[in-house]
């Protein structure tokens, strides 16, 4: 070998050995960017495996714990085990109960008794464990069955009953549940579209959702836990592609939850990586270095929407937790200022004109109206309370809004506005996004102790996408976009945490009551729209408000009357659980010119309807009665008499009991406490 050839062997092995280098560097930083990318996604199906278990367990224990409630009645004689009666006691707590769809009440040999509907009961033989070994108090899981009216898919949980009146040695209660509802939040939750999720009984039959089709030695392997103790990580389906797994176990109810993801879908934002890296080894180290900066971007800003996404779906359920602790507390307080707002009406006409007594009896009355007052704004933070729904524009709202701000400004404060969406309508309570307006105003104006700029902008905006926002997921579609922006203290990040918390405030005993927010958040919620903030210490700070636009014509406005109209005798039917709020509508109404006949028992005042309907010329009932709720009164009446007008009274609903009452057929929807004057012109309206 010559001098010459020594050389030339020297320069290549110069260049080929660092492309040897940069290629094996090449191979070995794809191979790690492969698991990682592997790693991301398998935590992503662990954290929702764990999330969708959870709500799968819940689910089934709200359902064992309502069939035991049941079970209790039945001890108790206080459910009726056959009959009409007890198809409407079923269909009630079926209504009421979480998950399920359909009641039977079956003797100890299997024969249906009662059932909430017409559909055949699922078979003994389907559950698991079998029913002759089930315990007292546990209940056991069906096969999956068809119902013949819908063709829906459910399965049904039974719970053994020990009470001999359903049958010789007792019986059962099956509860039919939509399996479909065992797939939970899955359909919104899903990190792509080529996840799949499975619920199994843990004698293998599956009861919802679908995984893929694994082969028998997997699929035997999938059916013990993994030997490491550690969820299984990767199988091999029948059509020959591997999916990443992860299996939970419900284990108080004996089932599986799998759920899987296409690992070549998975993997396809580093297969994309490795094709660009083959495309030269000139370029080998620019794609390498753009592919780690990409994924390490991709990495960050996933953790940060993860990290946005559990700090704001802990904000919104200790809110829910709030807001419904705080609506059953005014509820109950609502009937008791109900009696003390109608018993003092009465007798402030009893007192003579003049007297201490009358003077005494105002201050009552004045008393119970600022109850009514710190009622409604816990309601609106709570989503509850009997609201309105009406079409309005939103800009001559926030002009009243301002108009009176602009006259307590302070000296140094300055008010700018960018109205910017002339005729933008919107569907709700306009009295409640008066007060979510003159909150936030509020609000910025006592952030901004000195002099600073108070910024009320509104606009028009279209979200393609869903976003996550300070305080609230906002969904694709077209909103209004209000801002109220000041240049005051600002916030810090453990004043944002805990923002919209009713009775909340940093003011200390300034000013407020720590409402106005939690108000501003009830009533984006009502509104079904989306509030993010935005703000650091000595920066003042942002609120956006997202609302629905509506794009249905404005309503027109309802006169309201100042005197309170007096009836002719007409006769009236009142339903109230409560006897004395009875006593007192029957008396109030006796005052008012008519012929009220007053039930504490929902079923005999139906009753009263039936036999003798055309009495009535009207009905006021509350909606949150035992055995028969107002909304189904109402229902149950609309069959013999389709005109006669029916009064909804309550003290919590919300949109929802809105949409209700008015597919059941009520007439008109009132809050409760009512005071003689606003009941004596509903009535009149609808005697009219």
């Amino acid at each position: 070998m010559n001098e010459r050839t020594v050389g030339t062997a020297g320069r290549w092995t110069l260049v080929i050995a660092p492309v040897i280098a940069l290629v094996l560097v090449a191979v070995a930083a794809l191979w790690h960017l492969r698991n990682s990318a592997m790693a991301a996604q398998q935590r992503e199906l662990t954290l929702l495996s764990i999330a969708l278990t959870d709500e799968i367990d819940r689910g089934l224990q709200d359902a064992q714990e309502g069939l035991q409630a049941m079970k209790i009645e039945l001890q108790e004689d206080r459910l009726p085990v056959s009959g009409a009666q007890a198809t409407r006691a079923l269909q009630t707590r079926a209504y009421l109960m979480p998950l399920v769809d359909k009641l039977w009440l079956v003797d100890s040999g299997y024969r249906v008794l009662s059932a909430s509907d017409k559909s055949p009961a699922p078979t003994a033989a389907s559950f698991l464990p079998a029913l002759g070994r089930l315990g007292d108090d546990s209940i056991a899981i069906s096969s999956p069955f068809s119902d013949g009216q819908s063709h829906a898919t459910f399965i049904a949980v039974a719970m053994r009953l020990s009470d001999p009146s359903v049958g010789t040695g007792g019986g059962w209660i099956f509860a039919a549940i939509p399996a479909n509802a065992l797939l939970g939040a899955f359909s919104v939750a899903t990190p792509a579209s080529d996840a799949r999720m499975a619920v199994f009984r843990s004698d293998g039959v599956r009861l919802a959702g679908a995984a893929g089709k694994l082969p028998n030695a997997d699929a035997a392997r999938l059916a013990e836990p993994p030997a490491s103790g550690q969820p299984q990580e990767l199988g091999r389906f029948r059509d020959g592609k591997q999916r990443l797994i992860e299996i939970r176990e419900v284990q108080r109810f004996g089932l599986k939850v799998i759920l899987t993801r296409n690992l070549d879908a998975a993997l396809s934002g580093w297969r994309q990586t490795a094709q660009l890296t083959t495309a030269g080894i000139a370029l080998l180290l620019a794609v390498l270095a753009g592919s780690a900066l990409q994924v390490r971007r991709a990495d960050r800003h996933r953790d940060q929407a993860q990290r946005a996404l559990q700090s704001q779906l802990s904000r919104a359920s200790k809110l829910e937790a709030l807001g419904t602790l705080a609506g059953g507390v005014a509820h109950d307080f609502n009937n008791v200022l109900a009696a003390i707002v109608g018993f003092g009406e009465m007798a402030q006409d009893s007192a003579a004109k003049g007297s201490a007594q009358e003077r005494q009896i105002g201050k009552v009355l004045q008393a119970a109206v600022r109850g009514r007052t710190l009622i409604e704004r816990i309601m609106a933070f709570s989503r509850g309370g009997a609201r309105v729904s009406l079409v309005f524009e939103l800009e001559p709202i926030v002009e009243e809004v301002l108009a009176l701000i602009s006259v307590s400004l302070r000296s140094g404060v300055v008010l700018e506005r960018a109205l910017d969406a002339p005729g933008a309508r919107l569907r709700g309570d306009p009295a409640q996004v008066f007060e979510a307006v003159m909150n936030l105003c509020t609000n910025a104006m006592q952030a901004m102790p000195g002099a600073g700029r108070l910024s009320v902008r509104m606009a028009r905006v279209h979200v393609a996408a869903p976003r996550v926002l300070s305080h609230s997921r906002l969904e694709a579609g077209d909103y209004l976009e209000l801002a109220v922006q000041d240049e005051g203290t600002g916030m810090t990040p453990e004043v944002m945490e805990r923002l919209f918390e009713p009775f909340f405030t940093t003011r200390g005993e300034q000013s407020g009551t720590g409402l106005g927010l939690a108000v501003v958040h009830g009533v984006v919620a009502e509104f079904s729209g989306a509030i993010d903030v935005q703000g650091a210490p000595g920066r003042g700070a942002c609120f956006t408000l997202y609302l629905p636009e509506c794009n249905d014509p404005v309503g027109p406005a309802v006169p309201m009357t100042k005197t309170a109209p007096r009836g002719a005798g007409q006769p009236v039917l009142v339903v109230d659980d409560d006897p004395a709020l009875v006593a007192m509508a029957t008396e109030m109404l006796k005052g008012l010119g008519y012929d009220p006949e007053g039930y504490a028992d929902p079923v005999a005042a139906l009753q009263a309807l039936r036999g003798n309907g055309n009495r009535y010329a009207a009905v006021i009932t509350d909606e949150v009665m035992p055995v028969l709720t107002g909304t189904q009164l109402t229902r149950e009446l609309r069959a013999t008499r389709p005109d006669l007008p029916v009064l909804l009274v309550t003290g919590y609903g919300g949109a929802q009991l809105a949409s209700r009452a008015a597919e059941a057929g009520v007439t008109r929807l009132l809050s409760k406490p009512l005071q003689r004057t606003e009941l004596a012109r509903a009535l009149a309206e609808l005697l009219r």
